[in-house]
């Protein structure tokens, strides 16, 4: 989102949240030389609906938010880009950013449009669009009237939030600034990580039987497993089926305490996407992003550096953690199949890859067989999490941040967490062998 569509984003919120937004519209659409049509492509991206201009567009786009429901696509385009700024290979910007080929142009009036059937949603054409053309829907306003009500709503932030808002801003005083917000808790998505990272070691113990089987894990990145549900989808089979650590956070969350909303707060536009898919549809409520809740945290004059900590007890441990970058899945399944199944440890043989060229190279050598490994994990941004289409920080300083935290937790393997252990319990699950029942795991399923 380019720094004139934050300003108007900004000013949405701050008219939202003192019930005048309706003026600010009508002082928006008042401008002269402005395309109203554009303008309300914008407006409505910004405001989490799908709304065109017409004479009822206030009515309209006011009756969409108090009304939201999740069935809108993330990413569009505005539909009259001619695509201008093509290059000298004839393509444009975004059409040689999508990692998909989503993006193509019209044979019949030569104008750029997104195919539907091809996009996953991860936004990186959106960075890439220099018109300003392509955004993503931003879901704070529809979420706003949920804080308003003081509604129980639980933000569940990814593990690549350490680091993103300062230094000196550890996630207790982001606790503290959530709760400023109107939200009932926040909490770690790392510690149900930390549960997939159980669900995955025994995952393997199931997939490897010889030195021929492998298994495809990162169920963690939509633009993964996008991948292989798209282009590779010979390879689903040995995918493991396991929803991500955000679905997880929502389904666990929400089987404890049936009546709270769950905000995931990430760097990643796919996962707005991930949150409307029709088998995981009610899971998650909202998703924002890391430089929307920047904007979001200055539009209330929320500085998070300024809070006093609200203080919880260690409960996600440091492979859940790691999860955030490259290697992390690697490194936390890694050390749980060397704590549970010590025999099968020793044939371990682990590959990581990050960024859509190394993504597609390994897919493609798995292919044909020319992989020298048994545990593969991908994730779709170069760096992993840390360095998401939304992130505030370079993706060098995420990674340094995230590791520092990791090191410093209390809890080192996941299954050395008490607290994950008192919750699966909650969830009917005692053991490790209760993971080997498809009854008993299903929150943690989904089928590709």
């Amino acid at each position: 989102m380019n720094d004139d569509y934050r300003s108007i984003f900004k000013e949405l919120i701050k008219a939202y949240k003192e019930d005048n937004f309706q003026n600010k519209l009508q002082d928006l659409f008042a401008k002269e030389n402005i395309d109203k049509e554009k303008l309300a492509f914008i407006v409505s991206s910004l405001s989490g609906v799908e709304i065109d201009f017409n004479k009822d567009y206030i009515k309209n786009i006011e009756e969409a938010i108090k009304n939201y429901t999740p069935n809108y696509h993330v990413v569009s385009r505005f539909s009259s880009c001619n695509g201008d700024c093509h290059q000298s290979s004839g393509r444009t910007l975004c059409e040689d950013s999508c990692p998909l080929n989503a993006i193509m142009r019209d044979p019949k009036d030569n104008r750029i449009y997104i195919n539907k059937d091809l996009c996953v949603d991860c936004g990186i054409c959106i960075n890439n669009c220099k018109n300003g053309g392509i955004l993503d829907k931003v879901e704070f306003l529809p979420l706003l009237n949920l804080l308003k009500n003081e509604s129980i709503v639980i933000a569940a932030v990814a593990p690549a939030i350490t680091g993103q808002f300062g230094k000196n801003v550890n996630i207790n005083k982001l606790r503290t600034a959530f709760k400023k917000l109107g939200f009932t808790d926040m909490v770690e998505v790392a510690f149900f990580a930390d549960m997939l990272t159980l669900k995955e070691a025994v995952e393997y113990d199931h997939f490897i039987k010889n030195e021929k089987d492998f298994m495809i894990t990162s169920c963690c990145c939509p633009m993964w497993v996008g991948m292989l549900r798209k282009v590779y989808n010979k390879l689903v089979k040995n995918v493991s089926p396991s929803v991500s650590p955000m679905i997880a956070a929502g389904r666990v969350l929400k089987k404890l305490n049936p009546h709270c909303k769950v905000v995931f707060v990430g760097p990643c536009v796919a996962k707005k996407a991930e949150a409307k898919e029709k088998d995981l549809l009610g899971d998650i409520d909202f998703v924002l992003t890391f430089t929307e809740l920047k904007d979001i945290f200055d539009t209330y004059e929320i500085y998070p550096e300024e809070l006093e900590e609200d203080l919880s007890n260690e409960y996600a441990s440091r492979g859940g953690r790691l999860y955030a970058r490259t290697g992390g899945v690697s490194i936390a399944v890694s050390e749980a199949i060397e704590r549970l199944f010590p025999n099968k440890f020793k044939y371990l043989k682990t590959a990581q890859v990050h960024g859509v060229i190394e993504c597609k190279k390994i897919l493609s050598q798995l292919q044909e067989g020319e992989i020298n490994a048994n545990f593969i994990e991908g994730m779709g941004c170069v760096g992993g999490c840390v360095g998401g289409p939304k992130v505030i920080i370079p993706k060098e300083l995420g990674k340094d941040a995230v590791d520092d935290f990791a090191q410093n937790s209390e809890i080192k393997v996941s299954v050395d967490s008490s607290c994950m252990i008192e919750v699966l319990k909650n969830l009917d699950i005692n053991s490790v062998e209760d993971f080997k029942s498809k009854e008993k795991i299903l929150i943690f399923e989904r089928e590709f």
